[in-house]
């Protein structure tokens, strides 16, 4: 594997090195060494992501990579360090935050050519730490290395992950915030992305009025992430500001579609690529609901639950527009950028809303049909993924609303709204059918937009008891059902059941808190 970390080589370095707590101005990054861990081992790995890398899974397993992984040891080439950034955190600015617990190991360069950056979470303590020891927990690492890899197998844009591994230490957390800490096994992931940067890498230098610097890491950026754009344009910026807005557009329509809420939506966990960027307290949707957050922390001001998720993907964007505009005194491009945002995220969510319901396209009267039946699950607690995937296989020429029952949590709500549901689908038959296309055509649609396998709470949950009573096992048969989402994988019915009843207060299945 070759390395060539371009952005410690062409952007300003902190002057100061180690992981002494500290602002860090006039510089993009902080060279920082991983802290070694007592005892590693490598518990779970995505094969895919090895492959992209051009490892072999025998030397995966190797005492070197293992190191590497954890943070005990470097393979050649990589040169570690940390990145500064801020960001508004529940709307409000938060001033320097950084990579806290997050360790760059290099920028390796594939054998196809493709880059990733090789990024360790929970490695230790950084110049970005404040008052944490910048390490991770295994539970909060385990959902994190299955979210990365399972959202890559619905087709969903994201960081990755190529390991897990459980570093022999303990970590001290107060789960609950309620003053009760303990002590958890700590792990280590390593994420991949072509880039971790973010919006907040914008907005601190603009914050700081660090012209020259933010002048570099935009000229940087669309060099190495959008070689495509031409950086000699006088328009490049524009262009270059419109092709992110466009593209978290996109994603967010994407998450809307498979129902997977981020929960953390500040403007330092927005990726400039338009990539699912940090898994900390994200949840999917059981029973439709658009007001509800899966982050303990949010839920008073709900301000990043589901339904809000575009609305708070503009407002981000906005914000990263008012970071630019300190070298951008023109700001119409940024105005267009954030217009077209709102044109781009209207195309992609009809097109997979259209999709969703198995339609050739849509029309602009779908909307009304479409209101009401979301209207109606959430008013009846209905389970998104089960509904999308029963309403693949309804008789479209007698349809009957026995085969959506499944998909109910609470049978008086089922016996309540029966007859609404009964002719919403009468009205969706007619709908359906005006389309000139087999059936068959219009369900294959369906079954790549409705996933039959989602990596809910209380699955990811019960891994996770798994692996704190010492059996990894069940952390890779997981994710071999998360491989193959859309498919139907006779024996593992199990893991596509609605959420259980136990697990609507049970701590890690509903709700989850920011600790980890």
């Amino acid at each position: 594997m070759k390395f060539d970390n371009r952005f410690r080589g062409e952007l300003p370095a902190d002057p100061i090195e180690g992981s002494a707590v500290r602002q860090v101005r006039g510089a993009c990054w902080s060279a920082v060494t991983p802290t070694r861990v007592s005892g590693p081992s490598l518990i779970a790995y995505s094969r895919e992501m090895a492959a992209e890398l051009g490892i072999d899974i025998a030397d995966l397993h190797s005492a070197a990579w293992v190191a590497a992984l954890s943070g005990n040891g470097l393979i050649d080439g990589m040169a570690p360090y940390a990145t500064c950034y801020g960001g508004h955190q529940f709307g409000h600015w938060a001033g320097q935050l950084g990579d806290g617990r997050a360790l760059y190991l290099g920028e390796a360069i594939a054998p196809d050519e493709k880059r990733w950056e090789l990024q360790l979470k929970g490695a230790g303590p950084t110049p970005y730490s404040r008052r944490a020891d910048g390490r991770a927990v295994l539970r909060s690492s385990i959902r994190e290395f299955l979210c990365s890899e399972a959202m890559h197998h619905l087709g969903v844009p994201t960081t990755r992950a190529l390991s897990l591994v459980r570093t022999g230490d303990k970590v001290v957390r107060d789960m609950f915030y309620d003053g009760r800490p303990e002590e958890e096994p700590g792990a280590i992931v390593c994420r991949v992305s072509p880039s971790f940067t973010r919006f907040g890498h914008f907005e601190i230098l603009a914050a700081r009025d660090d012209k020259d610097n933010l002048n570099r890491l935009i000229d940087f950026t669309i060099a190495r992430d959008f070689p495509h754009l031409d950086g000699q344009a006088p328009d490049v910026r524009a262009r270059w500001f419109r092709e992110v807005c466009e593209r978290t557009a996109r994603l967010i329509a994407e998450w809307m579609r498979v129902g997977f809420v981020h929960g953390v939506m500040n403007t330092d966990n927005m990726s400039i690529l338009g990539l699912t960027i940090d898994y900390g307290p994200y949840g999917w949707i059981d029973n439709l609901d658009a007001g509800w957050t899966p982050n303990t922390t949010d839920a008073q001001g709900k301000r990043y639950a589901y339904g809000r998720q575009p609305e708070i993907a503009r407002w981000n964007l906005e914000r990263l527009a008012d970071a630019l505009a300190v070298v951008m005194p023109d700001t119409a491009p940024l105005v267009e950028g954030i217009e077209a945002f709102d044109f781009a995220y209207g195309a992609a969510a009809t097109e997979s809303f259209a999709r969703k319901f198995g339609l050739r396209e849509w029309r602009v009267d779908d909307g009304a049909w479409v209101n009401e039946i979301f209207g109606l699950m959430q008013q009846a607690e209905v389970d998104m993924t089960l509904f999308f995937r029963a309403l693949a296989t309804v008789d479209v020429a007698a349809p009957n609303v026995e085969t959506i029952a499944d998909a109910f949590y609470v049978e008086a709500l089922w016996h309540q709204h029966r007859p609404a549901f009964a002719a919403w689908l009468q009205q969706y038959a007619a709908r359906f059918a005006s389309d000139s296309e087999s059936i068959e055509t219009k369900r294959s649609r369906m079954s790549t937009a409705n996933p039959r396998y989602v990596l809910r709470n209380y699955l990811a949950q019960q891994v996770i008891d798994a692996a704190h009573a010492g059996d990894d096992a069940p952390i890779s048969a997981l994710l071999e059902v998360m491989r193959k989402p859309y498919d139907e994988q006779p024996g593992n019915e199990r893991f596509a059941e609605k959420r259980p009843d136990w697990a609507r207060v049970k701590a890690g299945c509903s709700m989850l808190s920011c600790s980890s």
